[in-house]
């Protein structure tokens, strides 16, 4: 027989409902205001590390939007102000207990912030949140070259591919296929690195290596260039990932075939860039920083929860 109640308790749903005024609320306060965005594409995100789900519609393919970052980087351009999103995303290929192809994101830009700035409000705004359901101490910052050397005793900038091939191999980490230098960063901070971030308060990781930019801004660091990004977790889980927004159209447009490269290399499914960003990158982007949280994982985080169906309406394998 089928189960047709929803995956999460009522409670936990009550729950889930002030979550999302409570980002309303702290984004009215501050005068933000709200947009909506297309669902649909006839472009698709080109990161190889991210797939999107395809439908038909009227005979063309279009793609449902892995995240709102293009469609509202247009309406910046466009001269929106300061805006923010809360709603569904979609990723295909992603399903397990803290993965599920459909889920709820808030993102949000702030003219005139840089990495700093928007950790600051990142941290303000998830500290607000979780306080209903558990205390959070003072936020640790550590740029990715610090988070390796205090926790992998390695440094990720300077080491070789086959140094970083080592680490992981030592700490019993077995792999099969081809791995590049970014996948071998990859594993090391999701198995090595994070797992080792206190639960008791938010981690930031800044300053990635350039080579994982993505629509970051890059910059000459200490250790050699870096992109200006973020990335917040509570303990290991992930909750937030912002950028230093890149507005250079030529730079995005070389960005975006060097996905589509390293997709063909791979065997990925090939996918239409957003031409439209492109153009609206060119017209011309204010200087801003953009962040996307994870509202189905912070929930889960804060509620000490393993499974994200507990907290959505109907998750993976219900609906």
């Amino acid at each position: 027989m089928t189960n047709w109640q929803p995956s999460a308790s009522l409670e936990m749903l009550r729950n889930r409902a002030r979550m999302l005024q409570g980002i309303r609320a702290f984004f009215d306060l501050r005068g933000v205001m709200e947009v909506g965005t297309p669902l649909l594409s006839r472009a698709a995100v080109t990161d190889p590390q991210i797939e999107s789900v395809s439908a038909t519609v009227l005979g063309e393919t279009r793609y449902l939007h892995t995240s709102p970052e293009f469609a509202m980087k247009r309406l910046l351009a466009a001269g929106s102000g300061d805006i923010y999103y809360l709603g569904p995303v979609f990723r295909d290929g992603e399903r397990g207990r803290r993965h599920a192809t459909e889920f709820t994101m808030a993102e949000w830009y702030r003219l005139g912030f840089d990495v700093e700035a928007l950790m600051n409000e990142v941290e303000a705004l998830l500290m607000q949140l979780a306080h209903p359901h558990r205390r959070l101490q003072p936020a640790t910052r550590l740029s990715y070259r610090e988070a390796f050397l205090r926790y992998a005793g390695l440094d990720p900038l300077a080491a070789r591919d086959e140094e970083l091939a080592i680490a992981a191999r030592d700490r019993g980490l077995e792999v099969t296929g081809e791995m590049g230098r970014d996948d071998w960063l990859d594993l090391l901070i999701s198995t090595v690195v994070a797992p080792q971030f206190p639960d008791d308060r938010l981690t930031f990781i800044y300053d990635y290596p350039a080579s994982q930019a993505a629509l970051a801004r890059v910059v000459e660091g200490p250790g050699g260039n870096v992109a200006r990004r973020f990335e917040a977790y509570l303990g290991e889980l992930e909750l937030a990932n912002g950028f230093h927004e890149l507005a250079a159209a030529d730079e995005q447009r070389a960005r975006f075939q060097a996905d589509l490269a390293r997709r063909r290399e791979r065997g990925q499914a090939a996918v239409p860039m957003d031409e439209h960003l492109i153009e609206a990158l060119a017209a011309g982007l204010p200087d801003c920083a953009g962040v996307s949280v994870g509202v189905d994982r912070l929930l889960m985080a804060v509620s000490g929860v393993t499974d994200i169906s507990d907290v959505q309406c109907f998750g993976p394998g219900s609906a």
